[in-house]
């Protein structure tokens, strides 16, 4: 599959097969998605893949809601998505190098988890990002360390539906030229 066909065929996916997913594809969805931009290089995104059914269930059932938990009852694997704090936008001196702050870490968070997506498609996988959960419930539960935070939720599986595509805006409403 080309990029652009990637792209235009990828889709949230919230209905998933029992199928379990090799640990092999795991690791190279993630080795891939290590190729997504960070600031500076820094390559702050961390992944654990959530394969035990009673650990899934325990995050659907205390610290999600019902829409998210459904989701990840009967996905074969949920991946949360941390990264490492107090790297991004940041000079050597400690100092913000934009008045964005640190909220480059999210933007380098979000960019790993799409870039982590179309890896998954590319090997026949379907994937949805979460982002409502309980942050502080799920990183006690998984023991994430204080020098992260959780970013997402991604449920990943082999697709048991296929949704049709919404509907975009077109360029003209998205893009200007001055």
């Amino acid at each position: 599959m080309n990029a652009a066909e990637c792209l235009k065929t990828r889709r949230s996916i919230r209905k998933y097969k029992a199928d379990k997913v090799d640990h092999s594809v795991i690791d190279s969805i993630v080795s891939l998605a290590s190729y997504s931009p960070s600031w500076k290089n820094t390559q702050i995104t961390r992944y654990i893949a959530i394969e035990d059914s009673s650990l899934q269930n325990e995050i659907a059932d205390r610290f999600t809601p019902d829409y998210n938990s459904n989701i990840i009852r009967q996905a074969p694997v949920l991946i949360a998505v941390s990264f490492r704090k107090g790297r991004c936008g940041y000079e050597r001196d400690g100092s913000f190098t934009t008045k964005k702050g640190d909220h480059w870490q999210m933007f380098d968070v979000g960019a790993a988890c799409q870039t982590f997506c179309l890896a998954a498609w590319d090997k026949g996988l379907g994937t949805v990002i979460m982002g409502v959960f309980d942050e502080d419930g799920i990183t006690e539960l998984l023991g994430i360390p204080e020098d992260q935070e959780l970013g997402a939720l991604i449920a990943l599986g082999y697709p048991d539906v296929e949704p049709d595509a919404p509907k975009r805006k077109a360029v003209e409403e998205l893009l200007q030229y001055r």
